[in-house]
């Protein structure tokens, strides 16, 4: 890459107390804890509170990290926030963070790339630090998605979870550490697997959209897993390439936490062992943008990154988007 190398130099994430397990929804809708279990892995997902929105789980989880980086806010020249669920549809949640953190009056924008969000507003905030522009800027993935889940619709509900994780990123000093290969992508033909069908310009909110529970999330299920396992292997091979690398460089692998027969999938088709693999989709959930961002925050917290690991982070999301990224720790 160009220009000035980008470092995550922190990280932290923030996840809400409240619990819903299988046996809950067992109560809630027609499906069973081994039912869920065998085809998504997951056993319970956090949820936020009603009073808590996607700005108020990105907070917490944005305090974690300038803690560690031990930087104040008033410090930040930039801050993304990723999400599918904001506060609003405006104004931007990341201008609400901002307020909140007391940061200056710095850029503060929202970024939407579903799933793939966070390693997109990573490499959006490489470029502002590759170039010299800035020098430290605040990514910040958060959703709650419970609040644009059905639960009355089981291929949905199960899977779904809030939480929030963001990284303090700045130019590095030596050449040492730091990213190393960025790739991205899209594919729009596939918009209809998976999204919220109103309230937006297209659909704008009436009697008829609420009635036909048309503001919930959709999902086409089958057809996302066949593509999400032939996208994120491609992916992968991209980024890899791109940074003259191959799987066995590789230290440690954290997908996307959406589904552990598509991370098992890819892991598999990537040749690298399970033990290589960040897992915590059992307690977490599918957080869609935060997902990545959180399970990065607990695998440093765990110690299973060290100082000079190379790091595979892979994501597919609706969009359809993708995304895959290799940092040296």
């Amino acid at each position: 890459m160009k220009g000035r190398k980008t470092k995550i130099i922190s990280t932290g994430s923030y996840i809400p107390e409240m619990v819903i397990t299988n046996a809950d929804l067992e109560k809630m809708v027609d499906t069973s804890d081994e039912w869920i279990s065998t085809r998504t892995g997951i056993k319970r997902r956090h949820i936020a509170k009603k009073e808590e929105a996607a700005s108020d789980l990105a907070y917490h989880a944005s305090i974690k990290a300038l803690e560690k980086a031990g930087i104040s806010a008033r410090e930040l020249d930039m801050i993304i926030v990723a999400t599918i669920t904001p506060d609003m549809l405006f104004p931007a949640t990341a201008c609400i963070l901002q307020d909140k953190l007391g940061a200056r009056r710095i850029p503060a924008f929202d970024l939407e790339a579903a799933c793939s969000g966070f390693l997109y507003g990573i490499s959006v905030a490489n470029q502002f630090i590759s170039s010299g522009t800035y020098e430290t800027i605040l990514v910040v993935a958060s959703e709650t998605l419970s609040k644009i889940i059905d639960w009355k619709d089981r291929n949905t509900c199960v899977i779904f979870a809030d939480g929030a994780g963001a990284a303090v990123l700045r130019s590095s000093s030596d050449d040492t550490g730091g990213i190393i290969s960025i790739y991205l992508g899209a594919d729009g033909g596939g918009a209809e697997l998976v999204g919220v069908p109103a309230g937006g310009s297209r659909m704008p909110a009436s009697i008829e959209t609420i009635k036909g529970r048309q503001h919930y999330m959709k999902m086409k299920g089958n057809e996302l897993f066949k593509r999400a396992v032939k996208v994120m292997t491609e992916a992968v091979e991209k980024v890899l390439e791109m940074g003259n690398l191959t799987y066995k460089d590789i230290d440690f692998f954290i997908p996307h936490q959406a589904n552990i027969r598509i991370i098992q999938a890819v892991t598999k088709r990537i040749n690298l062992p399970m033990d290589k693999v960040y897992v915590n989709l059992h307690e977490c959930g599918n957080m869609s943008a935060a997902s990545i961002a959180v399970a990065l925050d607990q695998a440093l917290d765990e110690g299973k990154i060290k100082k000079k690991d190379k790091i595979l982070l892979a994501s597919f999301g609706g969009g359809l988007t993708w995304a895959s990224m290799v940092i040296e720790w």
